[in-house]
């Protein structure tokens, strides 16, 4: 019998014994024994099983004995390979046979860790073109706000209307109503803010490694800083940084702002009903809630005093799916610790938050300034500011105090 009749043997064996093995452990997933018929198939298979040992076994012994007696003849009755070391035969074996069919001696001769008896053979490692990472977080208030460019001057101005006049009166034909003084304007001003962050590489590695390490410091960079401008876009305290949505500020979205979710805990429809009623309906077109997943996890499990969810899924690609029949926007960087008082949500229209960019993000070469290490430098550089420049805009959401 040869060595390809034996390794289909082989197959056929192992593909019994996971035949067998499947029975009984759908079975042990039902909390149950094996019924009859499960028996005897089990059983069927095992004494298959066990007859292809059988052969396996009387099979490698005749092809053994053929060996031996290919090797007691003299080398001129062997043809080429009459001073076969021992080595060379491990090694003729392995291709033809793979190293489980090695002998005891044989897996002697032929040793991966000892370099001289085989490890010269093998190379250390194989690696794949690609990087194993986690998944990236994802980044929207630049892309749902408003975004300012300026080149010349120091920071962009942004005039408000901070007192409007009162009502008009309702008069005679003749009179001209009284006279009113209350129009007051005031000023927003974003001042871009440096953000920045250098990398060295050794050249070594830049010249050597399978995967571009330029590219990978690159993406990261780029990832990076859209993170921290992100991080800075919710919770950012204004101070030399943008003035986040989730900071109550005077100069942003004042606490007034804040809606109760109705628990301490998460969130009750009647909490969601008063957020979103508490925003004006001139809002609602571009409106949309802005939760962590965490959050999102809750108010799918929503149900109102009808029995409907809240949460509804889109009908069609262009229909996202809803709560209270505005979309939403998932994001990481929420905050999302759910006990008395803190933010937890938002609700608003995010074109009036504004971002001002004064440098876009730029990545700079060094070559000659790390030359002494043997090392190439990568600094990334951007200057921003944002902030929340209409209150009623938005309203937050706040765990509700038990």
């Amino acid at each position: 019998m040869t060595t390809l009749k034996i390794r289909e043997l082989k197959a056929k064996r192992t593909k019994l014994g996971a035949d067998a093995k499947a029975i009984m452990e759908e079975a042990t997933s039902a909390g149950r024994a094996m019924n009859g018929e499960e028996n005897t198939r089990f059983d069927k298979l095992m004494d298959e099983r066990d007859q292809i040992d059988a052969t396996i076994e009387r099979a490698e012994k005749l092809l053994e004995d053929e060996r031996d007696k290919v090797d007691d003849l003299p080398d001129d009755k062997r043809g080429k390979g009459g001073d076969e070391t021992a080595e060379a035969k491990a090694f003729r074996a392995y291709l033809l046979n793979g190293r489980a069919q090695l002998t005891e001696q044989q897996a002697r001769a032929l040793n991966m860790g000892s370099d001289p008896e085989g490890g010269f053979l093998m190379a250390p490692q194989q690696f794949v073109q690609e990087l194993l990472q986690a998944v990236d977080d994802m980044v929207a208030i630049r892309r749902l706000a408003t975004v300012q460019q300026i080149t010349t001057a120091e920071s962009l101005g942004v005039p408000t209307l901070d007192t409007d006049l009162n009502d008009a009166d309702w008069t005679s034909e003749v009179s001209t109503g009284s006279q009113d003084d209350s129009l007051r304007f005031g000023k927003r001003e974003l001042r871009p803010n440096p953000v920045a962050k250098r990398v060295k590489v050794s050249r070594t590695l830049l010249r050597r490694a399978a995967i571009s390490p330029e590219n990978i410091v690159r993406q990261r960079l780029e990832y990076k800083f859209g993170v921290t401008q992100e991080k800075a876009f919710m919770t950012g305290d204004g101070n030399k940084k943008p003035l986040g949505l989730f900071t109550a500020s005077s100069d942003g979205i004042p606490a007034s702002r804040d809606v109760a979710t109705g628990s301490a805990t998460g969130f009750t429809s009647d909490g969601l009903i008063d957020a979103k009623y508490s925003l004006k309906s001139q809002y609602w077109a571009k409106a949309r809630w802005l939760f962590h997943r965490d959050a999102i996890r809750i108010v799918r499990k929503i149900k109102d005093d009808n029995g409907q969810y809240v949460w509804q899924p889109g009908l069609a690609a262009d229909r996202p799916d809803t709560v209270l029949d505005s979309p939403y926007e998932v994001n990481e960087f929420v905050p999302n610790t759910f006990t008395n008082g803190n933010y937890v949500g938002m609700f608003g229209d995010f074109s009036f938050y504004w971002i001002v960019d004064a440098l876009a993000m730029d990545i700079q070469r060094l070559v000659e300034l790390y030359a002494e290490t043997n090392q190439v430098g990568f600094i990334g550089r951007m200057e921003s500011d944002g902030m929340p420049v209409m209150a009623e805009a938005f309203v937050r959401l706040k765990a509700a105090t038990s």
